[in-house]
């Protein structure tokens, strides 16, 4: 007998009834973006290495540790699986030269690999939303993003998602900062766990995001990047908080919500719950003008977020806000396998017609009893029962039995319709 073989690690199967419910929230995204004027884009799952290495930066977790790179055994090339999507995003604007007549509204939905310890709504093979915003200047897209994201809250229906924003500035009052936060850590150097200490130089901005709790006493006195904005990063932040008032959108100014990557400046933002546990992020965005450069284009303003899929699911299950398995609104009994040529035909009518039918199949004994058969149709969910049986096909028509009862309580009796105009009744079916 062969070895059973089951899925890596962390790389987890969706099947029904859980994968309705991915369909469910990637419909109700796909229509917002289409109001929000929002277009789709689909990037490769492989790109070269090189781009994460240069986007995302060599002293990054997710560079260092958790990236699935690997040399392509046929040419020799370093090729990794997408850590993330905006990289991808950016490297196909330069490549195609996207926004030659004018900015891009760009969103996409796919799986992003990562290697690290799998945890609830945290997986090596995890899914992500992302909104791309790509040559636009002012703070006025950053809004729009802020907005599209809370309108999707409102439209899953989902509550206890708070708003935190923060400036990073330019990268001269960045670099100011960093200066006074080296300084200010290399004082108390003696009370840092070893992966600040790595950080110290490379990327001390990460470690004002530690978790651990001997060094936040370090962290809260640490110089704030706040004070470091100069008079037109503190215009553009103000214009953007103006804007967020004016629409009613409230958030807490975090002035510890900070990006470990150059390129990132001036707008920042997370979504964040307490409902995850540690996992409480659950949209988290920024601008980043400075990427298009660092990959090898023209200077370019663009702004953006990414949510995980995985991680709103778990919201929308834990506030009970996931839709019920989808069921057919018919389903079609075959008491002898001779109707089941012109079950076909009348099914794939209504199917035309957008009516959901399932249709009973035979098995190893053949079609079964009736009344397995109506089992099977109400353990499916269905409304209605068609019955294709040798009364009603000899009379023309096909039975129609009324499993559960309609909106108004009522249930009608068996009754008739012709065979061959199943189209004229789908519409009554489907209500």
């Amino acid at each position: 007998m062969a070895e059973k073989l089951s899925a890596v690690k962390g790389m987890n199967d969706i099947a029904p009834p859980e994968s309705a419910h991915w369909e469910w929230l990637e419909e109700r995204i796909r229509e917002l973006m289409r109001r929000y004027g929002y277009r789709n884009f689909r990037a490769p799952i492989v790109e070269p290495t090189a781009l994460f290495v240069r986007g995302l930066g060599e002293v990054t977790d997710i560079v260092e540790k958790e990236m699935y790179a690997f040399e392509d055994k046929l040419n020799g090339e370093h090729l990794t699986l997408r850590p993330e999507g905006t990289a991808g995003v950016v490297r196909a604007a330069i490549e195609h030269n996207l926004t030659y007549d004018g900015g891009k509204r760009l969103y996409y939905i796919g799986p992003m690999f990562r290697h690290e310890r799998p945890q609830r709504g945290r997986y090596r093979q995890f899914h992500q939303v992302g909104v791309e915003a790509l040559g636009f200047h002012g703070p006025d897209v950053d809004a729009e993003l802020i907005l599209l994201a809370s309108d999707l809250w409102a439209e899953l229906g989902l509550q206890d998602i708070a708003l935190e924003i923060n400036s990073l500035g330019q990268p001269a009052e960045r670099l100011a900062h960093r200066q006074a936060l080296i300084a200010h850590l290399e004082a108390h150097v003696d009370q840092l766990d070893e992966d600040a200490k790595r950080r110290l130089h490379s990327n001390p901005l990460r470690i004002l995001d530690t978790k651990n709790p001997a060094m936040q006493a370090i962290v809260e006195a640490a110089p704030k990047l706040m004070d470091f904005l100069g008079a037109e990063s503190l215009r553009h932040f103000d214009t953007w908080r103006s804007l967020l008032d004016k629409q009613g959108i409230t958030y807490r100014i975090n002035p510890r919500l900070v990006r470990g990557m150059d390129y990132y400046n001036l707008s920042v933002f997370e979504f964040v719950t307490t409902e995850l546990g540690a996992q409480g992020t659950v949209c988290a965005g920024g601008r980043y003008d400075g990427l298009f450069a660092q990959i090898g284009g023209k200077p370019t303003p663009a702004v953006g977020w990414a949510l995980g899929v995985e991680r709103i699911l778990e919201l929308l299950k834990a506030q009970h806000r996931l839709p019920e398995a989808p069921v057919p609104d018919a389903y079609a009994i075959i008491p002898e396998a001779t109707a089941t040529e012109t079950a076909l035909g009348v099914l794939r009518a209504l199917r035309q017609a957008g009516v959901s039918v399932t249709m009973h199949t035979a098995g190893a004994e053949g079609m079964g009893s009736m009344k397995s058969q109506f089992k099977k149709a109400d353990a499916s969910g269905a409304r209605y029962a068609l019955i294709f049986g040798a009364d009603e096909l000899a009379q023309g028509t096909v039975g129609v039995k009324t499993l559960r009862a309609t909106p108004s309580g009522e249930v009608p009796a068996q009754v008739l319709r012709p065979l061959a105009r199943p189209a004229e009744w789908a519409a009554s079916l489907r209500a």
